[in-house]
């Protein structure tokens, strides 16, 4: 397979993404191929510095930059030779079948349903993150910012597609999905909550437990929880912001080492055509290694073939 990595994107680009591919590079098999998207000469210039064979990559120039700040669908327009559009040009003609980025996530979302289209019966595409389990393992958190005005029904499909991500890509049998409340009861929580609850309780697409409290994040109770992405986003950056701190006054412990960045590298947008993966913006060059394995991965597992199937009923039925 040919994985297309955005070389431009990203707070320590290109110096991390080239790092990343390098030593990505060096697991993959030969049958695969890292694509490099950004300014051909500065790819060039580093692989000659690093003492890289070209050859054992490919090179496709864009030289221009999506900036963090700029409006998404705009600079998508404005920008077509940026290294995210070219990536995503490529993406839509096939000729790579999967693109990773750790730039602009707004671009990177908006570039997906443009060019390679949600799933037939998606409504929103959605964002996972991993949150380690204290027993190994991760819980996959959906959504942790795509969707921050989510309706039931969107949560809905969140619990199915995070099911499915948990199932092909982390291989648990059977996941347990959960929905984020501030009570287990099923009265409990705003209406929004109250009433995705009654549509995921009797659900036969996923293995629904119940609401799940703040304090069920880290423990082996449940393997995806759902909430939207406004809550998702904070729970996310409140868990980043305690680990800094952890490490910062020099708590040491392996469990904590699981919350580094690094670990994952990057995530899928979940529920559109293709494989797309945006890492964060502080990527370094093993996260940026690490999200291109994952890429693989995920690509591997055919996990938007089987979003696919899994939501044709709603494609003509919808919730």
């Amino acid at each position: 397979m040919k994985i297309g990595l955005d070389v431009l994107g990203g707070d320590f680009a290109p110096k991390a993404t080239m790092q990343g591919a390098i030593m990505a590079q060096k697991e993959l098999p030969e049958s695969d191929k890292i694509i490099l998207i950004g300014d051909k000469e500065v790819i060039l210039s580093y692989l000659q510095e690093e003492k890289v064979d070209p050859d054992k990559f490919e090179i496709v120039d864009a030289p221009d930059v999506i900036e963090m700040d700029e409006h998404p669908t705009k600079a998508l327009m404005n920008k077509p030779n940026s290294s995210i559009s070219v990536g995503f040009r490529l993406l839509k003609h096939k000729e790579i079948q999967a693109f990773a980025s750790a730039g602009s996530s707004g671009a990177m979302l908006v570039g997906s349903i443009y060019s390679v289209n949600a799933v037939q019966g998606v409504i929103r595409p959605s964002s996972p993150a991993y949150i380690p389990k204290e027993n190994g393992g991760a819980t996959i958190l959906i959504d942790v910012g795509t969707n921050p005005d989510a309706k039931p029904d969107v949560m809905y499909q969140f619990g199915l597609l995070g099911s499915l991500f948990a199932e092909y890509v982390f291989h648990v049998k059977k996941p347990r999905v959960g929905l984020l409340n501030i009570g287990s009861e099923e009265k409990k929580g705003s209406l929004t909550a109250q009433s995705a609850f009654q549509l995921m309780k009797d659900s036969k697409d996923f293995h629904f437990i119940g609401n799940v409290e703040g304090r069920e994040l880290f423990r082996d109770n449940v393997d995806v929880i759902v909430c939207d992405g406004f809550v998702g986003n904070i729970v996310l950056k409140q868990v980043e912001a305690m680990y800094r701190v952890l490490i910062k006054r020099g708590v040491k412990d392996s469990y904590l080492d699981r919350f580094n960045y690094e670990t994952y590298g990057g995530s899928p947008i979940l529920g559109i055509n293709s494989t797309v993966l945006v890492g964060h913006g502080i990527s370094n060059g093993k996260a940026i290694r690490q999200m291109i394995l994952m890429a693989k991965e995920v690509h591997e597992a055919k996990l938007y073939q089987k979003i696919k199937h899994a939501l044709e009923p709603y494609s003509l039925n919808p919730i």
